[in-house]
């Protein structure tokens, strides 16, 4: 498990309410929807990333991280494992304090170098599962 219980509770509580969600987009069918909605009902701000740069949710979509023009807390990585090393480093460029990367999003050396570079980072978890257990 990468990432303790009070890692996921400090980058649910703490860390900010601006999350990033790489791999949003208008596909209903799609994890990254309804875990967004969950975000949006625990009182976070949910900015879509996805090369079709779709507003979701109310919020406007963005291409990549590179676009968004305001500072974002959390990088919430919805992509294949492959392609989420890439993200995280990303993530670390444009000054995110935390990363998450969803259920099977699993990138053992992109987690050394994001904790390394002194973000807070969970790895092959889901913030709606961990929304509901902190009580």
């Amino acid at each position: 498990m990468y990432g303790d219980a009070a890692t996921v509770r400090k980058i649910l509580v703490e860390t900010g309410d601006t999350w990033a969600v790489v791999g949003l987009s208008n596909n209903a069918s799609r994890a990254a929807y309804g875990v967004a909605a969950v975000l949006q009902q625990f009182g976070k701000r949910v900015v879509p990333v996805h090369p079709k740069a779709e507003t979701v949710h109310g919020e406007q979509g963005y291409a990549s991280l590179a676009d968004i023009p305001f500072p974002v807390d959390v990088v919430d990585v919805f992509v294949n494992s492959a392609l989420a090393g890439p993200v995280a480093d990303e993530a670390v460029a444009a000054g995110a304090k935390a990363v998450w990367f969803q259920l099977g999003v699993v990138d053992e050396a992109a987690y050394e170098r994001t904790r390394a570079a002194g973000l807070d980072m969970v790895m092959d978890r889901c913030p709606a599962i961990e929304i509901p257990r902190l009580g």
